[in-house]
């Protein structure tokens, strides 16, 4: 299971690196909010056309198939930042110090070498799609209304490069707090447990109802 996680912040190199890269991820995060708005208005339109004019509109499924990995990846990185990807617990929880260090940074090693094999396959893929000599730099286009569909493939490579520079950051962090014997390293998500999370959970109601 995922549970709720802080970040630390320092002065140190690490940690501005930390922040830097989280501009980046929460603009990406935006960039799927925003499709998943955007889904939601073009059924409003679609089904409003269908039902008041008999007229849906044309090529609502080839819309749908563009904002899929805008909504699937451009928040993982995000997410992976704080800690919030589904993960078994059972047995981290369990650890401290320097052993628990050395499992995370054990996992997060192996994530990261299987991202960097998805960044290569899918960028091999997006490369099938995209030819400079093409009209609209396209060899495929979508089936209703042909919609290149090349800038859809470009988005997964992105996305998972993204998330491979946080991972190598949180290895930065790991290797760091297992080398120094750090108890509250920072740029890594620290999982609290029940009674920090009623604590924090507490003080952002108090800041609402001070608002």
């Amino acid at each position: 299971m995922a549970g709720q996680a802080s970040v630390l912040e320092d002065l140190s190199l690490l940690s501005r690196l930390d922040r830097s890269l989280l501009t980046i991820e929460r603009f990406l995060a935006l960039l799927s909010g925003l499709a998943v708005f955007s889904l939601m208005v073009l059924a409003v339109v679609s089904v409003g056309g269908r039902n008041a004019f008999n007229a849906p509109l044309p090529g609502y499924v080839d819309w749908i198939e563009q904002a899929m990995p805008l909504i699937a990846f451009m928040g993982i990185a995000y997410v992976q930042r704080d800690g919030g990807h589904i993960r078994m617990d059972l047995v981290v929880s369990k650890l401290s110090g320097r052993a628990l260090w050395f499992f995370e940074l054990l996992s997060v090693t192996l994530i990261l070498l299987l991202m960097m094999a998805l960044v290569w396959g899918s960028w091999e893929h997006f490369l099938r799609a995209f030819d400079f000599n093409a009209p609209l730099w396209s060899r495929d286009s979508s089936i209703d209304i042909g919609i290149p569909i090349w800038p859809a493939k470009l988005l997964a490579p992105v996305a998972f490069a993204v998330l491979c520079l946080r991972l190598m950051l949180q290895i930065w962090g790991y290797g760091r707090a297992l080398v120094l014997g750090l108890e509250s390293p920072v740029a890594v998500p620290l999982i609290q447990d029940t009674a920090a999370q009623a604590a924090a959970e507490a003080e952002q109601l108090e800041g609402h109802d001070n608002g």
